[in-house]
């Protein structure tokens, strides 16, 4: 039997949780309401290759926005971290992975998404500690399912929602064809 965690280590699991949950609700936030609102979000979605652009706006925001509540809130952990692995995984594969690893300027490089897909697999399967509501209402995944619920849905749900609805050589002839109109 291992030892219950210490208060420093459900200390650090509640800090890590809030700085993803925080970075996810700002995410979603901006999507929906900044810059461009859930228009531009949308016209970013089709640029990228994932058709419709409207319905991956939305989403992707209210995934983000769902997905940093779960996490802060720590209830049901494996779920809301898979979201967060979903989420990026796309963001990885669409907008990040052809750029390199370093980022030098927003839009470019993988090193942010991986260190959130990461993030989110180590709080997925470290579960939420004790300062939590999955604590408080005695929700309890052994470790190996919280693995395999964060890592399985996330991929899965990322990849499956590429296979069916990125289509980047169609976003690049309609880049090609907008700037061939401006000749």
């Amino acid at each position: 039997m291992s030892p219950a965690p210490s208060s420093a280590a459900d200390l650090a699991l509640l800090l890590f949780r809030l700085t993803v949950a925080a970075v996810f609700l700002a995410h979603g936030w901006n999507h929906v309401f900044g810059g461009g609102k859930i228009r531009g979000t949308a016209r970013w979605f089709d640029s990228l290759g994932m058709r419709p652009g409207i319905l991956h706006a939305w989403a992707a925001s209210l995934t983000e926005l769902g997905a940093g509540v779960l996490v802060g809130l720590g209830l049901l952990t494996p779920l809301g971290a898979a979201a967060v692995v979903g989420v990026m995984l796309v963001a990885l594969v669409t907008a990040h992975l052809r750029n390199g690893f370093f980022i030098f300027r927003p839009g470019q490089g993988c090193e942010y998404v991986v260190v959130l897909i990461m993030c989110a697999v180590a709080i997925g399967v470290a579960g939420p500690g004790r300062w939590s509501a999955d604590y408080a209402l005695g929700i309890w995944w052994p470790a190996w399912v919280r693995l395999a619920v964060t890592a399985g849905a996330g991929l899965g749900g990322g990849a499956a929602q590429l296979a069916v609805f990125w289509r980047p050589d169609r976003a690049r002839a309609d880049q090609e064809q907008a700037e061939h109109a401006k000749l």
